[in-house]
């Protein structure tokens, strides 16, 4: 096939073919690793980034050295391509540096473009055309992939005319942007929640939050996890579902399924925990930014099974909405320690008996209707959050399928 599925109108010419290096001139970046960045300095584009922070066109850059000797510095237009990575699919990438005066860092393959090529096409193509899977191939090395110029000459590049070029480009640069606009009032969003749940809820060892609602004044208690909840002990022994369910600290309690990629439960799930939704439980399991585990409520299915490592429960004599964000903050985990074994967490599992963890203390509003204002305000908060990130996802599904089709 000559043509992608998908063109901009006015353009019916087959694609061409040529090698790489019949269209570009080839360089590598020099020196600089992660020990030299500094807080500031001369900017400097490291390989890492085309895999913490990838951008098709990099239009500013955050990182900082100090300038050396014989450094490799950008005039704009530049195509980069990682020298190595972790596996052969993560090394086919590549970004225009659309910026002059750039330090580029020695692990990086430098690719200037003639007139026939247009740079963010290259980047494009090679990050999603058939040129990555050529690229892949390419890579060489088992714990640690490299990929030479000597490699990248030879590609086999397929390109249309330098004015569609163009005009592909700059539809993915917009694209990208508002991506990027998306994403940074997604991320604003998600701050703006962190900030109001350090102010609606009281600091450890403080009885009143710092902001409240108007008509609340009166200090807040102490109340231990067992008198406000009811312990869920039920069992699936008639298979009311067959639904594994994994605790996710940023998504909640999810399909095993859609966290793994695959089920880790037993086949047998008649000895599981039966969860229904509004019910609570807590993973002892600790990873990074959540060191005591984390409590969820189930919220996307009407039931589930969970491991009985789970500690399950239910809401009796508080807010559902209230305690559900109480659990969003890290005021909590104070109490979790306090009860943990010392010392002892068993492959990755926290050592808190059931029977400790309930009685953990929370300090909650003593006003049912405060606590309801509370967690209504959060609910409408977390809905809004939820929208920005269907909105963002669909368009990067849109970017993922506009690639498959106006790229051969």
């Amino acid at each position: 096939m000559d043509k992608p599925k998908l063109r901009f109108k006015g353009f019916y010419d087959d694609w061409e073919q040529r090698k790489l290096k019949d269209m570009a001139d080839f360089s590598k970046g020099n020196d600089y690793s992660k020990a030299d960045l500094a807080e500031e300095g001369h900017p400097v584009i490291l390989y890492g980034r085309l895999y913490t922070k990838y951008e098709t066109v990099i239009e500013s850059v955050d990182t900082f050295a100090e300038l050396k000797d014989k450094s490799v510095i950008s005039k704009g237009g530049e195509v980069i391509v990682p020298a190595s990575g972790e596996s052969a699919e993560d090394i086919s990438r590549a970004s225009v540096v659309n910026v002059a005066g750039v330090a580029l860092g020695g692990d990086l393959n430098i690719i200037k473009t003639n007139d026939e090529l247009d740079p963010a096409f290259l980047a494009l193509t090679i990050s999603n055309g058939s040129q990555q899977k050529e690229m892949s191939k390419r890579a060489q090395g088992k714990s640690v992939v490299h990929l030479h110029n000597s490699d990248l000459k030879e590609v086999n590049l397929l390109f249309p005319k330098v004015e569609e070029q163009k005009e592909i480009g700059t539809f993915f640069k917009k694209l990208d942007v508002t991506i990027t606009l998306h994403q940074r009032k997604l991320d604003k969003l998600k701050l703006l929640k962190q900030g109001y749940l350090q102010q609606l809820f009281p600091k450890n060892d403080e009885k009143v939050p710092r902001v409240r609602f108007a008509n609340f004044d009166k200090v807040w208690e102490l109340r231990k996890l067992g008198d406000i909840t009811k312990r869920v002990i039920r069992k699936n022994k008639n298979l009311e579902s067959t639904l594994p369910l994994t605790i996710s600290a940023q998504e909640g309690l999810i399909d095993q399924n859609e966290f793994f990629n695959k089920t880790v439960a037993s086949r047998d799930v008649s000895g599981y925990y039966l969860i229904k939704n509004g019910e609570f439980a807590y993973n002892k399991s600790y990873s990074n930014g959540y060191p005591w585990g984390a409590v969820k409520r189930l919220n996307h299915y009407n039931m589930g099974v969970l491991s009985t490592l789970y500690i399950v429960f239910k809401p009796t004599n508080i807010d559902s909405d209230f305690l559900e964000k109480y659990y969003d903050t890290t005021y909590w985990y104070k109490e979790v320690s306090k009860h943990a074994a010392e010392g002892a967490r068993n492959h990755g599992l926290l050592n808190i008996a059931a029977t400790d963890f309930f009685k953990t203390e929370l300090i909650i509003s003593k006003s049912l209707e405060e606590q309801q204002k509370i967690g209504v305000f959060f609910k409408q908060l977390d809905d809004i959050i939820t929208l920005y990130q269907s909105k963002l996802n669909k368009l990067k599904l849109l970017k993922q399928a506009l690639l498959q089709k106006m790229f051969i």
